[in-house]
């Protein structure tokens, strides 16, 4: 599975599902979302996440299931048996991982005189095979995880996955298109591998441990126009097994998840109860439909203070929006409202979603081999 293909099914309601297995993490990065660190012990409990796994069927699953954290790969058995799990339904499954495994120094150059079997001896046996298990396997990688893991470590560890016949992308962070590090860092990329590796470009958010110092990469949307949130569209099982209906970090992270965004908990729910949930709630089709801005102003008490997601979580408590949401978008005709949504979002393609929620600049190299990503001198071109 390529990263289009994955960034592709984002808009979708319910076609992935992400599983954050720990916010356990061996590195510390200064702008990390989660503010994962190495004594952080936080994570939902495996049998759970086996037993919500096994409850996917033949005609009921997410299409994607993205293993996360922290870091995944501190828990390789476990994430190769969920992986393992996911595919027996028919889902396809990826992993995403900060690589502490590739710093040691221990890898060998992914050209030259290592042989095969030595290359594939240099990743950790565990942890080589919950990368084979999966069907996409992305790395991250960026100024802050750089001082911790160097690119050249990062770089042979992908060709090494990469020969092993799992699909690869980068997951690249920066402060925008003008960032010369970004530009640098996709050069790079671009050199090492040729345009075979696609990157999905993000630019650094603040949450986490960069709260404190990253600025909003957006301004709010005008509250009078549709400003739709895909974000709302594939479940999340936090770090406490609880199931919450939006992947920005600093709602999977902080209790109570407001009603209109609970979607259950991975102890007592299980894929087929989250689905419904996730895909007939008529306040989380409005969000995905017209966005929480709009939704605030049309129904409820008018834009609230604070940045977008933050108008979001004010929802929870709002009557006047659930009734106003049922209105618009219970039954039928809310379903066909919110597909109708989906659809205009798949037309973009990845490139467009990324271009709208990503870096615009770079969202060309979501695509392994796609148009080369325009020189910018320095200008943000969003």
């Amino acid at each position: 599975m390529e990263l289009a293909e994955l960034v592709a099914r984002r808009p979708f309601p319910a076609a992935g599902l992400l599983l954050g297995l720990t916010r356990r993490c061996p590195l510390s990065c200064a702008h990390c979302s989660t503010g994962s660190g190495l004594f952080t012990r936080q994570e939902p409990d495996g049998r759970q996440l086996e037993r919500f796994v096994r409850s996917f069927t033949e005609e009921n699953r997410p299409d994607v299931v993205m293993l996360t954290g922290g870091e995944p790969l501190l828990l390789p058995a476990l994430a190769e048996r969920l992986s393992t799990l996911a595919r027996i339904a028919g889902s396809r499954t990826a992993l995403l991982s900060g690589m502490f495994f590739a710093r040691s120094g221990a890898l060998p150059g992914s050209r030259g005189g290592a042989s095969r079997g030595r290359r594939r001896r240099s990743i950790p046996p565990a942890i080589l095979r919950a990368i084979r298990s999966v069907d996409h396997f992305s790395a991250s990688l960026d100024v802050h995880h750089e001082r911790e893991v160097p690119r050249a470590d990062v770089f042979r560890a992908l060709h090494l996955v990469r020969e092993e016949g799992v699909a690869v992308s980068l997951h690249l962070t920066g402060t925008g298109g003008s960032d010369p590090y970004l530009a640098d860092l996709t050069r790079a990329v671009e050199k090492e591998f040729g345009g075979r590796v696609p990157c999905l470009v993000n630019e650094v958010r603040p949450f986490g441990r960069a709260a404190s110092w990253a600025r909003a990469a957006r301004t709010g949307p005008d509250p009078e126009a549709a400003s739709p949130c895909p974000m709302a569209a594939w479940p999340v099982v936090a770090f406490d097994g609880r199931v919450v209906a939006c992947c920005n970090q600093d709602t999977v992270d902080r209790r109570p998840v407001p009603p209109h965004l609970d979607l259950g908990h991975i102890a007592e729910d299980d894929w087929g109860t989250v689905r419904r949930r996730a895909l007939e709630s008529p306040v989380l089709r409005m969000l995905r439909t017209v966005g929480p801005t709009h939704l605030a102003a049309r129904y409820g008490s008018g834009p609230r203070p604070g940045s977008y997601c933050d108008g979001c979580r004010a929802l929870g408590g709002d009557e006047a929006v659930a009734a106003g949401a049922q209105a618009v978008a219970g039954g039928a005709a809310g379903a066909l409202l919110d597909m109708t949504a989906a659809m205009r979002g798949s037309r973009e393609g990845a490139q467009g979603i990324v271009r709208r929620h990503g870096c615009a600049v770079y969202a060309p190299l979501v695509v392994a081999g796609g148009p080369a990503v325009p020189e910018t001198d320095g200008r943000d071109l969003r």
